[in-house]
């Protein structure tokens, strides 16, 4: 990094020596820890936020994009600001109101770094368990699911350190829960694209006693769940914002 450059720009270089679009090959050990080391020192201001904003937590009356979107009067979305997109990362910020909520989701053959900016966050996420297991519902509306097993369930507060989810390691399924206003940057790698595999997949997720497959997973069922694929939550609501921080020399 330059004497001039920026945080984010230093972060942006080395994403740029070390992604690729296919995600092969993996990024090295080295390399996770540099930018994990970059990252750890990202501030609110160094991506043009406020510590806090408090227009994050202003409601924003029925949805602006969609005026028959049945949705409450006072929805909060969550906020989508893109520093940078390219076929090998993604570098974005998601700022949420208090409570709001990134349902289970999925990043397949997804390596992802997420710093905490500021304000609390509660995670809960799972890895697959390997080889499949997957079972029916019973009943007219059976549905199938598939046995994970809890990787973390815990509360990331800034300005603590970065943490990454690998493809099949990590927690690469997770939910996010804002217990206060926050705001989260995060770097996708490579980045979402359905031609190439990488569809994002929304889950429900059940207690390891809702199902019996016959099975007896080590005798600790509370670290395990049923996922069920769903489709695009309603209640999801995200909009676009604008990136005010330190314009990137690509």
């Amino acid at each position: 990094m330059t004497k001039n450059s920026s945080t984010i720009q230093a972060v942006y270089e080395l994403c740029k020596r070390t992604f690729t679009p296919s995600g092969t090959p993996p990024p090295s050990a080295q390399a996770v820890q540099k930018l994990c080391s970059f990252l750890d020192t990202i501030t609110p201001a160094d991506v043009g936020l406020k510590d806090g904003n408090a227009e994050d937590d202003r409601g924003y009356g029925l949805s602006m994009l969609n005026p028959f979107n049945r949705m409450a009067r006072w929805v909060q979305p969550i906020t989508y600001v893109d520093i940078h997109e390219c076929d090998s990362f993604t570098m974005c910020i998601f700022c949420f109101p208090t409570s709001s909520v990134i349902p289970l989701h999925d990043h397949p053959g997804m390596t992802v770094f997420s710093k905490v900016l500021y304000g609390s966050l509660h995670v809960k996420a799972y890895d697959w368990v390997e080889p499949p297991r997957i079972v029916k519902s019973r009943g007219p509306n059976s549905f199938q699911v598939r046995l994970a097993k809890l990787a973390a369930d815990k509360v990331l507060t800034a300005p603590g350190g970065t943490s990454i989810l690998y493809p099949k390691t990590g927690g690469n399924l997770h939910c996010f829960t804002a217990l206060t206003q926050c705001a989260v940057l995060d770097i996708l790698a490579p980045p979402y694209l359905e031609a190439a595999g990488r569809k994002c997949t929304y889950y429900n997720d059940y207690p390891y006693s809702s199902f019996q497959d016959g099975g007896i997973v080590d005798g600790k069922e509370g670290e395990y769940a049923w996922l069920a694929e769903i489709d695009t939550p309603d209640n999801l609501y995200m909009r676009p914002g604008v990136y005010k921080g330190p314009g990137l020399q690509i």
